[in-house]
């Protein structure tokens, strides 16, 4: 019997895909029958997970890519083409965060880099997505991962939630002008999760008891429980939804 919620036959690119959230939803992807390439920056990682997720039984293939440099996107999945034959889903996790502290002493090199990662990245994979799939006149989903940080006031994240916030209105936007062309664009807003990225708050005691005490689950989350959500938002499951942003967060917006 053939699951539901599946991703037969598709080519999925996951950004940021070599640990963290990036992984969980490579790995939810490639089981659920995709065919899926990690990018990141850093070749050694991308080898380690590609090897992790081979033994889980997915069909992957790792490329490095600075999703900030246009040039990197376009030679990125012009290799995910050369190696998958197309591209159908992607989805956007690469992400950086450099200040942790008062918005207003950040300095000029951090607030850039964060701009450069978290939304030109976003913009430029997107565009070469939608190039792709406009040719072969296909349709297709794209999934950004954001935040909710940028949903709410992110308090000595304030760069962060910036560019997640943008995330989210270039989600709606970008829904809005390609639903005709039968791609979707949906949002993840995920909350405290544990992951190397969130280390520093993770392991802040204070900023953990703040974050679960305010979160009805009581808990704070795990990278996989991210991946079920990216997994239905690029499946055939969701082929009326777009534009939308989910909170995955424990309940910690409501609390």
């Amino acid at each position: 019997m053939t699951s539901w919620i599946n991703v037969e036959g598709k080519v999925a690119i996951v950004t940021g895909g070599s640990r963290g959230i990036g992984e969980s939803i490579a790995k939810a992807l490639g089981q659920s029958g995709a065919k899926v390439a990690i990018a990141s920056r850093k070749k050694d990682g991308l080898d380690a997970a590609a090897e992790r997720l081979r033994k889980e039984g997915v069909t992957v293939e790792a490329f490095t890519c600075h999703t900030g440099k246009p040039d990197d996107v376009q030679r990125l999945f012009q290799q995910v083409i050369a190696a998958f034959g197309k591209v159908d889903v992607l989805v956007n996790n690469a992400a950086t965060n450099l200040h942790f502290g008062p918005i207003m002493t950040v300095e000029d090199a951090a607030f850039d880099k964060t701009i450069e990662v978290n939304v030109k990245g976003y913009f430029y994979t997107s565009r070469e997505l939608v190039r792709h799939l406009v040719e072969r006149n296909a349709p297709g989903a794209i999934v950004n991962v954001t935040s909710v940080a940028g949903l709410t006031a992110a308090p000595l994240q304030g760069v962060y939630g910036m560019t997640k916030a943008a995330v989210v209105s270039m989600t709606q936007t970008m829904a809005a002008e390609l639903g005709s062309s039968g791609i979707r664009v949906n949002a993840i807003a995920p909350g405290l999760v544990d992951t190397r990225f969130a280390a520093t708050l993770v392991q802040n005691k204070e900023i953990v008891e703040r974050v679960v005490g305010r979160t009805p689950i009581g808990r704070y989350g795990q990278p996989d429980e991210i991946a079920g959500a990216a997994l239905y938002l690029a499946s055939d499951a969701a082929s009326f939804l777009t534009g939308q942003t989910i909170v995955v967060d424990g309940g910690m917006t409501i609390g």
